[in-house]
């Protein structure tokens, strides 16, 4: 769904996507996380879904043998623009902050500034089948990251929920030792989480030289 939103909204000369194209652009290693190496059948079984849901449609181009597929996201949610934007960076990108959608999205939706994303991603959690929640502070991170629920609960780990490293280990004591392992488990997510800081703020800065070019 991400995929072909991404291509309706930045190559519209290429979309709809022929099972070839969207598996190509299942697979792409940039703007991508997790990057992903599906082969075509598992792409076909994800547009099935998509297709039994009917938010996705085979079609035929003109003078063409090849099917294509396209989305059909505003025929079953009623959604704005800039709303559409945030949900498919979401889903192509994991979970992330009002300062990287508004970075991320720029191509398919410009938003004047951060307060725009973060009344877009309000909107966006309301009602009683939201599409996007908040997710809690991780170790080292300073800004909430949100996620989308399009796909379902994201996974413990995307969720930023704690995993104990010493849960197999008996405790003797008031209450479970602190493990080297658990130790190293907390520096690898903090170094992990300033890399994606540096990594959405050489994103950002890249942005604003472009208004000057």
């Amino acid at each position: 769904m991400g995929c072909l939103i991404e291509k309706e909204r930045i190559t519209p000369e290429g979309y709809p996507l022929s099972l070839h194209a969207l598996t190509a652009a299942c697979n792409q290693t940039t703007a991508r996380d997790p990057v992903t190496s599906y082969d075509e059948k598992v792409v076909e079984q994800g547009l099935d879904a998509l297709r039994e849901k009917k938010l996705a449609t085979m079609v035929w181009g003109a003078g063409s043998r090849v099917q294509k597929f396209r989305h059909n996201l505003p025929d079953a949610y009623d959604l704005e623009p800039g709303e559409i934007a945030v949900l498919c960076v979401l889903m192509l990108r994991g979970r992330q902050t009002p300062g990287e959608l508004r970075t991320r999205t720029e191509r398919m939706n410009a938003f004047a500034n951060t307060q725009e994303v973060e009344a877009c991603l309000q909107k966006l959690m309301e009602g009683s089948d939201p599409l996007v929640r908040i997710l809690p502070h991780s170790p080292g991170q300073k800004e909430r990251r949100y996620v989308q629920l399009l796909s379902g609960e994201p996974a413990a780990e995307e969720a930023g929920a704690p995993v104990s490293s010493v849960a197999s280990e008996p405790v003797t004591g008031a209450g479970a030792p602190v493990t080297q392992k658990s130790r190293m488990d907390l520096m690898e997510a903090e170094v992990s989480a300033l890399k994606g800081e540096i990594a959405a703020l050489r994103e950002e800065f890249a942005g604003f030289r472009k208004q000057f070019e």
